[in-house]
Order: structure tokens, then sequence, then C-alpha cells
């Protein structure tokens, strides 16, 4: 697999918050949606940080795989 980066996630716009995230400042990760190269994952807390871009299947499945396991109840 060809890892992705986006050095500085904040050159994209439309980042969009976990919704099973927290009004906390705790851990949260921010979605791009509709990316030609995937789906970026950034640090909620570190805007202007490193995006990791995964592939549409792979973060498809994973999201998949979280609902179903019960982690997210």
């Amino acid at each position: 697999m060809t890892e992705h980066i986006i050095p500085d996630a904040s050159v994209a716009s439309g980042w969009r918050k976990s919704s099973h995230s927290g009004n906390e400042s705790g851990s949260c990760i921010e979605v791009l949606d509709d990316h030609p190269s995937g789906v970026p994952v950034r640090d909620s807390k570190v805007p202007h940080g490193p995006a990791l871009v995964f592939p549409t299947a792979g973060w498809s499945s994973f999201v998949t795989a979280i609902k179903s396991s019960g982690f997210l109840a």
C-alpha cells in the first residue's frame, strides 16, 4: 500500500469532526469527504499538522468494523 500524507491539512477545507467526539478538548479526529485521493484523516487539535489519506474502500471497511464491534455503543 502506498501511504499518502497531506503535510499541512489546513490547506483543505470542509473537514468534519467525528460525530462521536464530545465537546471536551480530548482526542478527536476529523475527516474530509469527497477528496479525490481517498479519505484524509487529521487530529482536530493540530489543524496545521499532517493528514493521512486512506484508500476509500479501506476506510469504509474500518468504519463498518468499528460500528459492528460495539465500540460505538
